[in-house]
């Protein structure tokens, strides 16, 4: 069956007689997760792909969500229906609004690189990769300004060999167990003042060596931003923008990742136009 909605997929949606070898695996493990799919001669991996695990990396938007200290508004969530109705049945409808740049959510590369992709024009199979995760919250814990380094990507390498080309590099700083309390996860929590901010992400150089010798294909991180706290150029945002990669912001469970081997599936509300958009982030674990 999956065998069969992969060749549909390839002839009916993309038109190609074949997908690259990467696409169709990755394409493969999530119809296997839905289909429940575990035929030995339809699934050459078995069980490992029936019962992977999945976690989710999103954190839920509601009247918690943390939004930059300058965003004019936050998410709204309007009952339009709720209860029961003439006809007897039960009826539940609502309206609502967020900023792009808030909660769990995904940054176009158009959100700091004039005339590069939108939301809507991201190639849906740069959303599904192989995840790299890189530790720095024992750096983190004692620098709340850290930012990785060329140097942190080099040991991760030694052990775990080089970053896959087109992978999503995720960060994960510790940062995730202050979500909730806005003080403590942005490191200032001044009412339109975005000038005190304290936290780790990504640094310059070592974007520049991600985006430019790894060829990757997005990067995330469990904190408000791609660029740390006290960053005011937002070098790692006009970085990956420049060469259209996405960024993912405000992630969590990272702890629950391995360094390799997961698969991060990240699909954002597909906004016509848009610099941003709320993303329900998952992950693949075998």
């Amino acid at each position: 069956m999956a065998l069969a909605m992969i060749h549909r997929f390839n002839t009916e949606v993309t038109g190609m007689k074949k997908l690259p070898g990467k696409a169709t695996k990755l394409l493969f493990m999530v119809l296997a997760l839905c289909t429940g799919v575990s035929s030995a001669a339809e699934n050459p991996r078995g069980s490992a792909i029936s019962g992977a695990e999945i976690v989710d990396l999103s954190h839920a938007y509601g009247e918690n969500t943390i939004y930059w200290p300058t965003s004019p508004s936050a998410f709204e969530l309007e009952t339009l229906a709720h209860g029961e109705t003439e006809g007897g049945y039960f009826y539940a409808s609502n309206a609502f609004s967020t900023p792009e740049h808030g909660g769990t959510h995904m940054d176009a590369p158009i959100h700091f690189g004039e005339g590069r992709q939108t939301v809507d024009e991201i190639p849906v199979e740069r959303l599904v990769a192989p995840a790299v995760v890189i530790d720095v919250s024992e750096a983190a814990a004692k620098d709340p300004d850290y930012v990785l380094l060329p140097a942190d990507i080099e040991r991760w390498e030694k052990t775990h060999g080089r970053i896959p080309e087109h992978a999503i590099v995720v960060l994960r700083t510790g940062w995730e167990s202050r979500w909730g309390e806005v003080a403590a996860y942005l490191g200032d929590d001044t009412p339109g003042d975005a000038s005190g901010l304290h936290f780790p992400s990504f640094g310059a150089e070592a974007a520049e060596l991600l985006v430019k010798e790894r060829n990757i294909t997005g990067i995330g991180v469990d904190t408000a931003s791609i660029d740390n706290g006290p960053s005011r150029d937002f070098m790692v945002h006009r970085i990956t923008a420049a060469a259209n990669v996405y960024g993912l912001e405000n992630l969590m469970n990272l702890e629950r990742l391995p360094a390799t081997g997961a698969t991060i599936i990240a699909l954002p509300m597909k906004i016509a136009g848009g610099s941003g958009a709320p993303v329900r982030v998952i992950a693949l674990l075998p």
